[in-house]
């Protein structure tokens, strides 16, 4: 039987500083002989090992996060995947979230997020760790950096699963609110694109086609089919993908284009959707 080498001081203290459980504290101060130092290495190896056995699994559930500068010009966010509902609101993955948000407002992290800096750590170390505390897989499915000279108004869906920055041009709060609202609806009916003329006209013609057989399958003749199709892209397609032809979430009577003009002095500039599950 081995005679034990650390005090519960200890354990309790590498508890804190790693947040391993309680026996893995105990049997990493047993391996290491009572060196601390060395014990919380052998939890970041057991953490790296646990994370490569997770990697191949499934991560279906997890959250966005959204960090912005005070003076609204510059936003950073990221979409942290993980395998179950559970973990998507622990506490522990919410801030791990909110702090690679953090860091990728502080810096873009370019093609390769993983290596960018959080803290004194990079973002993949930040992940691993979280993975050999939490015990599921852990993805970063999606990192953003971005700056303007106008301001960024944001809105989170309240189970954190999608998200939105709007990039709002207009001075004072209500330009803002504006652009907060417009964030909600982006985020309830995702569209495509701000203007109906950012549209490809070959997208057009490809929504006509389908529209006009559509038509001449319900017993149109070509004609009258193209009416039809006409009269649907107006009042299905571009309502749908385009965000200023939108019914306005809190009054479908009019448009989102509509909306900003009875609140005059914001202008929506750009917007990027963000959303579990779907990727880069």
């Amino acid at each position: 039987m081995s005679t034990a080498t650390y005090t519960a001081l200890a354990v309790k203290r590498l508890r804190e500083e790693t947040d391993a459980p309680m026996m893995e504290c105990k049997t990493a101060l047993e391996e290491a002989g009572g060196d601390f130092e060395k014990a919380k290495n052998i939890l970041r190896e057991k953490g790296k090992a646990a994370a490569a056995k997770r990697a191949d699994r499934s991560t279906a559930a997890g959250v966005v996060a959204i960090a912005v500068s005070a003076d609204g010009r510059t936003a950073g966010a990221a979409v942290l995947e993980c395998e179950t509902d559970f973990v998507a609101r622990n506490e522990g993955f919410l801030a791990t979230a909110q702090q690679l948000a953090a860091a990728f407002l502080a810096s873009d992290p370019g093609a390769e997020p993983l290596k960018a800096k959080a803290g004194g750590k990079t973002v993949g170390e930040v992940i691993v760790e979280a993975v050999g505390k939490i015990r599921e897989n852990i993805r970063l499915s999606k990192a953003v950096h971005l700056s303007t000279a106008n301001r960024f108004a944001t809105y989170i869906h309240h189970d954190k699963l999608k998200g939105t920055i709007v990039e709002v041009a207009g001075e004072g709060d209500q330009a803002l609110e504006t652009g907060r609202q417009i964030a909600i609806q982006a985020v309830a009916f995702p569209p495509e694109v701000i203007s109906k003329d950012e549209i490809p006209q070959s997208k057009i013609d490809a929504e006509m086609e389908v529209e006009t057989q559509r038509a001449i399958n319900e017993g149109k003749d070509e004609k009258i089919a193209k009416n039809i199709a006409m009269g649907r892209i107006n009042k299905e397609y571009l309502k749908r993908v385009v965000l200023l032809e939108q019914p306005f979430y809190r009054d479908p009577a009019i448009s989102v284009g509509q909306y900003l003009k009875e609140h005059g002095g914001a202008t929506i500039v750009g917007f990027t959707r963000l959303a579990v599950g779907e990727g880069g």
